[in-house]
Parts: C-alpha cells; sequence; structure tokens
C-alpha cells in the first residue's frame, strides 16, 4: 500500500476522536506564529494539515494567503467540507511534501507531527530542500516533533525523535533557533504524548 493509500485510509476509516493526533484547539502554534510576527497580510502554509483545526483558528484571525498541504485527499476534501465557503481562502495542496515542487515562498511554515515520520536521511533531506525553497528570508518555520520521551511509533509507522538542539542540528544553519517549549499532547482518549514546539527563522 502507497503511502497516500495508507493516509486516505486511515481519514476515511477512522472519525477524528479515533485519531491519535486530533487537536480541537492549535493555540501552541498560534501563539508561536504570533511570536513569529504573524499579521494579516502574512502568508502560512500548514504542512500535513489533515483535519487539523489550524486553518479554522488562522481564517478567525483574518489571515487569508493560507496554503494547506497533506498526502491525504481524503484529509483535505473533510476540512474543505468543515470550513464550507470559508475554505475557499485556502490553497488544498495534495502532495508528497518529499516530492512536492514549491511555486512561491511564505512568511511562516508549520508542521506538526510530519518531519518525525521522516526517519530515512533521503526523505528528510527532501524536506529540508522543500523547506529552505518555501521560506522567505527571515520568515519563520514552526515544526513540532515528538520530543525524546515521546513515543517512538505513530499510526504504525517509526518515528524520529528530537530535542529542540538536535532538530536545529538536522535543519543546518540557514535556520536558527528562536525559541521552543514542549507541549503534553493528551489524545482523544487521554493519553499523554509529549511534544516539542520549535521556532526557527531562515536567515538566507
Amino acid at each position: 500500500m502507497s503511502k497516500a493509500d495508507h493516509w486516505n485510509a486511515v481519514y476515511s476509516q477512522k472519525a477524528e476522536a479515533e485519531l491519535s493526533w486530533h487537536q480541537d484547539d492549535p493555540s501552541v502554534a498560534i501563539d508561536l506564529m504570533k511570536k513569529a510576527g504573524l499579521a494579516r497580510h502574512s502568508s502560512v502554509i500548514d504542512i500535513g494539515a489533515g483535519t487539523s483545526r489550524l486553518m479554522d483558528s488562522l481564517l478567525d484571525l483574518g489571515i487569508r494567503d493560507l496554503s494547506a498541504l497533506d498526502l491525504s485527499e481524503n484529509a483535505l476534501s473533510a476540512s474543505r467540507h468543515r470550513l464550507g465557503a470559508r475554505g475557499q481562502a485556502v490553497k488544498w495542496i495534495v502532495a508528497d511534501i518529499t516530492g512536492w515542487e514549491p511555486t512561491r515562498t511564505y512568511d511562516i511554515w508549520h508542521d506538526r507531527a510530519v518531519f518525525h515520520f521522516l526517519v530515512n536521511p533521503t526523505d528528510q533531506t527532501a524536506y529540508i530542500e522543500r523547506l529552505a525553497r518555501s521560506v522567505s528570508a527571515g520568515g519563520h518555520a514552526i515544526i513540532a516533533t515528538f520530543a525524546l520521551d515521546g513515543p517512538e511509533k505513530c499510526s504504525g509507522f517509526p518515528v524520529a525523535r528530537y530535542s529542540p538542539e538536535s532538530l536545529a542540528k538536522t535543519l543546518g544553519q540557514s535556520f536558527a533557533l528562536v525559541l521552543h517549549q514542549e507541549h503534553r499532547h493528551l489524545t482523544p482518549w487521554g493519553h499523554p504524548q509529549s511534544f516539542q514546539y520549535s521556532l526557527f527563522r531562515k536567515s538566507n
């Protein structure tokens, strides 16, 4: 089964309350975006958007230059349906981040729980290349991964766990670590998972 088929099956067969990563309130990401200078004119892309409520929150703040990328067409379709007419302000991109070809740059790149699935160095390099091409000079990236004491697997796949420092080293010198914070995510059934959220600034 391809990765796209796997994630399309997950989103078609499970309700949101059955998804361990589901998060009703993306306030941690929104707070970090505000610290990065989020404004009504900002351009934001959400990598691995799934059925996240991030687009909802950004639209509530008056942000209109929004893009949502995910491997699963089913997930993005569900988000479009939920947002209704408001979703017309979002550019929906069905793509694998390791093969996606960006055509523009963004002020803020957000990724909650995609990068840690990339355990193959080739996939990590492909991601970082697209990150570097997509974030404007002086722009920011928010990347959330499982922390060092977080789960070793998710949805049956192995994951790479990071500290803010090890993530910064992996991304390379073009991205300077600005700040970070720990976050204890509770799954819909109340199981805690340790995440780290890191905010980076692109230097060039």
